[in-house]
């Protein structure tokens, strides 16, 4: 049954039932639709149709079919080549061909497309794999290093194999149910990224680690923000934040690990590495980002969108700046007010993946954090409208954001996650909305 006011939460739901029929009035907002329709709107409304059974089943066959495709895909392969002509784990080849580039003693090679390139070739012995840039600051060129000490598919399992385990083990501890592991290894978000070999893992560990110990380890919590500068463009509005909350702590030992973290490397790849990042970050603005090098469909901001849509670059770094903006302002406004730490967490989480122009879908592993952070708000206070159907369509959205976007030009990753932020903003309010009266009538007694 659920609530007529939807403004008060229900109770949250205990997963064990099967599908019924919602139990809505034919209020005001269903009366233009026939029953069908007022059925499959109030079951969207409600989340009722996310029964126990559901939760179980989906994401076992997903894995069980994604897990399937893949153990037959590398079967198909000419040894590291897929039957695509690209390494297994793509993007991973960049990561690889630069650690051996660092331990050459050619660090600032790895900033130098041709160079970078060739090493890449060198990697599968000579074979014309395509060319994947090296974007990162010297920062992560430690962590290439290491791996490169590996034979290329041991260094793609290992890096797989230690990243995901964090991820993972940051989802159980958001939300501590028996469920949490299957729904976490299922999320869609997590097979694009092992596809690409990227670092996903790692980024939504580092962030949603950061999160649980905001105010338990704050220190630790910093340490974490500090090294999430591997990937600066998440980091824009996690300083905002902290000055605006008053974490100074969290703050200033994030600020230290950066400035740490820096000057090991230039310690160990001398300034040049340093130059050469700053002389790349040109030709990653407008060949990868600006002019849609690594593909529109794959990249889920506003600035993605308005390009794919035929905006010119300035126009579409207005409309950036501008969602920039607003989630700047809402950001600081939450987390200087009383709203649940989850919703302010789940928010940020949000919010830096879409306050940068270059977000690709294998980034969306991070918004598993905010679909943890929201769900355990929802499982302690209940559940608002739409919100148990709107974490599903976050969960599901990574698996065809880039099939979505390269077959009809239709954002959905974007749209999603812009959805889910005002669905979180929308319980903040309303929580506070709620919350407000009882403080007055606590105050009068």
């Amino acid at each position: 049954m659920v609530n007529s006011n939807p403004e008060s939460p229900r109770k949250a739901p205990e997963f064990k039932g099967v599908l019924k029929p919602a139990a809505y009035p034919c209020d005001r907002h269903f009366q233009a639709f026939g029953p069908g329709r007022i059925f499959m709107l109030a079951t969207l409304r409600s989340g009722d149709w996310l029964t126990g059974e559901r939760l179980g089943t989906y994401p076992r066959m997903l894995l069980g079919v994604i897990v399937i495709a893949t153990l037959v895909w590398i079967g198909l392969s000419d040894g590291l080549i897929d039957p695509n002509g690209k390494p297994l784990g793509t993007d991973f080849s960049n990561v690889y061909a630069a650690g051996e580039l660092t331990l050459k003693g050619e660090p600032e090679a790895a900033y130098d497309p041709a160079r970078q390139h060739a090493a890449e070739r060198e990697v599968f012995g000579g074979r014309a794999v395509p060319f994947y840039g090296w974007h990162y600051p010297p920062l992560f060129l430690f962590a290439a290093a290491a791996l490169a000490l590996l034979p290329y598919g041991w260094a793609l399992f290992a890096w797989m194999a230690l990243t995901l385990p964090l991820y993972v083990a940051v989802m159980r501890a958001i939300v501590p149910r028996r469920e949490t592991l299957i729904i976490a290894l299922a999320f869609p978000a997590v097979f694009v990224n092992l596809g690409h070999g990227q670092n996903g893992f790692l980024t939504a560990a580092l962030l949603g680690g950061a999160l649980l110990l905001l105010d338990r380890r704050p220190i630790l919590a910093g340490i974490l923000i500090g090294l999430l500068a591997y990937k600066p463009q998440f980091g824009i509005l996690i300083p905002l934040v902290l000055a605006a909350s008053g974490r100074w702590q969290v703050f200033i030992a994030a600020a230290v690990t950066v400035v740490a973290a820096s000057a090991a490397t230039f310690a160990a790849f001398g300034i040049e590495s340093w130059i050469a990042f700053g002389e790349s970050t040109g030709f990653t603005r407008q060949v990868v980002l600006e002019a849609g090098g690594t593909g529109w469909q794959k990249i889920q901001s506003i600035f993605s969108a308005a390009r794919m849509w035929g905006a010119g670059v300035e126009t579409a770094y207005a409309a950036q700046f501008v969602m920039g903006a607003l989630i700047a302002a809402s950001l600081v406004w939450l987390w200087r007010s009383v709203a649940a730490f989850p919703l302010k967490a789940a928010a940020l989480a949000t919010g830096s993946l879409l306050a940068t122009p270059y977000v690709l879908d294998y980034d969306m592993v991070a918004l598993a954090v905010s679909i943890a952070f929201l769900a355990a708000h929802g499982l302690r206070q209940g559940f608002r409208d739409y919100e148990i159907s709107m974490l599903a369509a976050a969960w599901v959205v990574p698996l065809i954001a880039r099939s979505i976007a390269g077959a009809i030009y239709l954002p959905l990753g974007f749209a999603i996650m812009t959805a889910l932020y005002v669905v979180i903003m929308r319980r903040a309010v309303s929580d506070i909305a709620a919350s407000a009266p009882r403080s007055t009538h606590l105050a009068e007694a």
